[in-house]
């Protein structure tokens, strides 16, 4: 079954075309790399998928559903979650406050349920507790619950990111570069997160990414894309030898 479908995508800012023909379909379960040079869009790909920008052509579809110009936060209701380049977390709350804010589509109670403390709010909040512990269980911080999120070792705070998009219960988990600014050791823990986002909840996962050693060691397909367009896609051994995607990176020699 497709979970995610891109059919002839593309964005214009101005006269600049900066995604151009873009089609991707993602399988359940899958987990796949988008890759590319600094300034290729790929990152304007995760943001015209999660509703950040609305395509100029063509359609996205989850699960079949067109999704194009919905809202962010309808995206997120519908099953896709994201992390950033840039770390997003709510700083100064606790890693346990993170988790249970990514929980607030799935809240009901009233604001005069919670004003007045009345026994669904305290229910619901029970839940919600229960279940952000349960992740950090997954994540292996639950001993860093009640430390604001800010406090935390940086390798830590991308954990955290992924696990308070876990929280939403996404069908979809796009990850943008979540290997920046590791050394080896939080890289290598964070494939094993991600290797068990897939294997244990069987999270279908999109990923860009720049340090090949992860995307060689987790990603069962690869698409290149430059200057907004497709470049190759296929087995990933294949295509960082392919001489296109090596002059894409590297330039051409002389």
């Amino acid at each position: 079954m497709n979970v995610l479908s891109c059919e002839n995508v593309g964005i214009n800012f101005g006269g600049l075309k900066a995604v151009n023909d873009f089609n991707l379909t993602i399988d359940e379960g899958e987990l796949i790399g988008l890759i590319g040079p600094n300034g290729a869009g790929k990152t304007t790909v995760f943001n015209l998928i999660t509703g950040v920008y609305t395509p100029t052509e063509g359609t996205i579809k989850l699960q079949g559903v067109p999704i194009n110009g919905q809202k962010p936060h309808l995206i997120v209701h519908q099953g896709i979650a994201r992390t950033f380049q840039n770390i997003r977390l709510f700083s100064h709350l606790t890693v346990l406050e993170n988790l249970k804010i990514a929980q607030n589509k799935d809240m009901s109670y009233s604001p005069f349920s919670g004003m007045l403390r009345l026994g669904k709010y305290w229910q619901e909040e029970k839940e919600s507790t229960e279940k952000a512990i349960e992740i950090l269980d997954v994540f292996d911080m639950t001993k860093f619950a009640y430390q604001a999120a800010n406090s935390l070792p940086y390798g830590a705070q991308r954990k955290l990111e992924i696990a308070r998009a876990m929280a939403t219960d996404p069908k979809l988990l796009l990850l943008d570069e979540p290997a920046a600014g590791m050394n080896p050791t939080e890289t290598d823990e964070l494939m094993d997160t991600i290797m068990l986002i897939r294997n244990e909840f069987g999270i279908t996962t999109l990923l860009i990414e720049h340090d090949m050693r992860l995307v060689l060691g987790i990603c069962e397909r690869l698409t290149v894309l430059n200057y907004g367009e497709i470049l190759a896609e296929g087995n990933p051994r294949e295509i960082i030898n392919d001489p296109k995607v090596i002059e894409a990176y590297l330039g051409k020699g002389e």
